[in-house]
Formats: structure tokens, C-alpha cells, sequence
């Protein structure tokens, strides 16, 4: 039942959205040809805006662009024309999804263990080390990292390539780029969730069984920390997933964020609906599927309809 009403507040979640970004969109003055009305014919303009259905009234627009949502038919795009925006968002989404992906699994390894460490040697050399980490990482945004990165690792150093797309290594710098921020958040989440759970009577009751140190921690300890970290994921999974859109830009990596970004400058209206309506989507999801796994981690939670 739990898992029903999920799915129902997901799709009325998912209208909303979709809902708020039409209307937002037209609410903007003008239209997508407003730019090109000087220099082409009235009567093109008017083929032109009749192609789209910029010609019908409002509501009209929005009834056709729900039943193409229903079809998963995000529509053609105005300054692509020879491609549709679902396959804008299948030729983007592989760059994107590799990038986030590795952001993520650096930022879920580098900075467990570094939140580990910080709680297992509280207020000692180790923690501060790991919290200094942690301080430059959330000070220092991505697109300051990326172009330090590019200095003195791809051209300096000439260890990695870079500003193109072909290979597992032109990833590494951007995914290293991205994954800082959130690694930085991890480890403080991580170590604050240890300090708590490193003082339970059942971690002592583990250690008094003669476990190993490791044992207790990583068994015991790690996998009632990991509760809190999982409500952070899910939201920047799905931002990493989708593809972080001035990282993209800096590396010229061929990902949603260029044409996201690109979009924006040529009111695009289909491309920025149809990729903002494909990121609410996965956040959607994302964050179910956490839910669900709150369950695996810890089998006291019951997934209910009163939360119990």
C-alpha cells in the first residue's frame, strides 16, 4: 500500500512540475521567434508559430503538451530542428550520467572514509586533517576547481586530457571537479553521524563480544551513520546524474547541460521543459528508491502510510 501511494504522489508531483514550468515558461514576454521576427516574412513566422502551436490559446497549449508528456513525448525542439528533445536528452544523458556517476562514487568513498577517520580520532591530528578537506571542499566551488584543475593537471602537467570527449580519461578531471562539494558534505554528515552512533550501548555490547575494531565500526556503526547521509543522496544523485551544467560547459563535454544551457539563450521552450520535466523525474525516483532503502539498511523502519 505504502509503495502505491508512493507512486501515486510521485505522478501528482511530476504534474505539478510540469504544470508550473509551462506556465512559468509562457509567462516569460514574447516567444521563441521573437528574435527573428525583423528579418523573416509574416506569413513564415506564422507557419512557424503554427508548427509549435504557438498560435493556439494558452490552455489549448497546455491540454497537447500533457497528452505528449503522457506519450513520454517531450516534442521537437525549436532550434534543433532536425532532432526531437528526447533524443537531445539520449544523446546528453550518457556524458552526464558517467560524469555523475564517477562524482558519485568518488564522493561516497573519499568521503565515508574521511568521515570515518575524523569520528574514530575525534579532536585529534586525523579529524582536524579530515575536516580541513572537508572546509575546502564546501569553500571552493566547481567551476573555480575545474579551471585549477585544467591549469595545472591537463596543461601543466600534461597527465590528462582535456576540453574534448572520447575517452574513460577525458572524465577523470570533471568527475574529480564535481565530486569535492558533495564529498566535502558526506564526510561532515558521516562524521557527525558516527560521533552519535559510536556512543550507543549496543556498539559497546559489540566490543565486550570481542569483535574486531573494524567489525564494530563498519557493521555496526556505519550502517546506522549511513541513515542520515541517505536524505542528502538522494536529492544530489540526481543533480550529478542529470549532469552539472557549468562543469559540462568548462570541460565542453557533450552532456545535458549544454543543451540545457544553450536553450535558455535560444528560448528553447521545449528543450527546457523537456529537460527540466527529465530531472524531476529521476529526483523523483531517486528519492523513492532511497526511501526503499532505508528498509534494507536499518529492518526496524517500516515503510507505512502513517510512517510508522
Amino acid at each position: 500500500m505504502y509503495v502505491v501511494r508512493r507512486i501515486v504522489t510521485m505522478v501528482v508531483t511530476l504534474w505539478v512540475i510540469a504544470t508550473l514550468t509551462f506556465f512559468l515558461m509562457h509567462l516569460i514576454p514574447g516567444d521563441p521567434f521573437a528574435a527573428d521576427s525583423q528579418m523573416l516574412p509574416p506569413d513564415v513566422l506564422a507557419n512557424l508559430r503554427a508548427k509549435y502551436h504557438l498560435d493556439q490559446p494558452i490552455f489549448r497549449q497546455y491540454v497537447l503538451y500533457l497528452q505528449n508528456l503522457i506519450q513520454l513525448d517531450l516534442g521537437p525542439s525549436i532550434q534543433s530542428k532536425s532532432s526531437s528533445v528526447n533524443t537531445l536528452i539520449a544523446r546528453g544523458i550518457g556524458p552526464s550520467a558517467l560524469l555523475g556517476l564517477q562524482s558519485m562514487l568518488i564522493a561516497l568513498t573519499v568521503g565515508v572514509a574521511l568521515g570515518i577517520v575524523s569520528a574514530l580520532h575525534h579532536n585529534k591530528l586525523l579529524d582536524y586533517l579530515s575536516m580541513f578537506v572537508a572546509i575546502i571542499g564546501i569553500s571552493v566551488p566547481s567551476f573555480i576547481l575545474a579551471p585549477l584543475l585544467i591549469k595545472y593537471i591537463a596543461v601543466n602537467l600534461h597527465w590528462l586530457p582535456v576540453a574534448s570527449w572520447g575517452t574513460w580519461q577525458h572524465s577523470i578531471l570533471p568527475s574529480i571537479a564535481l565530486s569535492l562539494a558533495p564529498l566535502a558534505i558526506i564526510a561532515r554528515f558521516v562524521r557527525a553521524s558516527m560521533l552519535e552512533v559510536l556512543g550507543q550501548n549496543y556498539m559497546r555490547l559489540a566490543e565486550a563480544k570481542g569483535l574486531s575494531d573494524w567489525t564494530v565500526v563498519i557493521k555496526y556503526g556505519l550502517r546506522n551513520a549511513l541513515l542520515p547521509v541517505l536524505t542528502f543522496i538522494g536529492p544530489l544523485f540526481a543533480s550529478l546524474i542529470t549532469g552539472t551544467f557549468v562543469v559540462e560547459k568548462i570541460f565542453a563535454i557533450p552532456g545535458l547541460g549544454k543543451y540545457f544551457v544553450d536553450s535558455i539563450f535560444n528560448r528553447d521552450y521545449p528543450v527546457i521543459m523537456g529537460t527540466t520535466m527529465f530531472y524531476s523525474f529521476v529526483l523523483v525516483v531517486t528519492l523513492f528508491l532511497i526511501d526503499l532503502s532505508y528498509r534494507v539498511i536499518d529492518p526496524r523502519i517500516k515503510l507505512t502510510s502513517k510512517g510508522e
